[in-house]
């Protein structure tokens, strides 16, 4: 899904979508919680899994 879906969907504005997508967790642009719900909602993710991704750093693979 892109961001431009994703923000569509949930209603959150498409360059915060791609802040959360490139900068992940540790970004300058944190989500809030509503926001993390919406798009679990939108993703068909459980909450706690959305939840769990934004307080884990992602892990780079070379």
């Amino acid at each position: 899904m892109t961001a431009k879906a994703l923000a569509e969907r949930t209603g959150i504005r498409t360059p915060r979508i791609r802040a959360f997508m490139e900068d992940g967790a540790q970004g300058p642009v944190l989500p809030t919680e509503r926001e993390l719900a919406e798009i679990a909602v939108a993703l068909r993710l459980p909450l706690a899994d959305v939840l769990g991704a934004t307080r884990t750093p992602a892990k780079m693979t070379a």
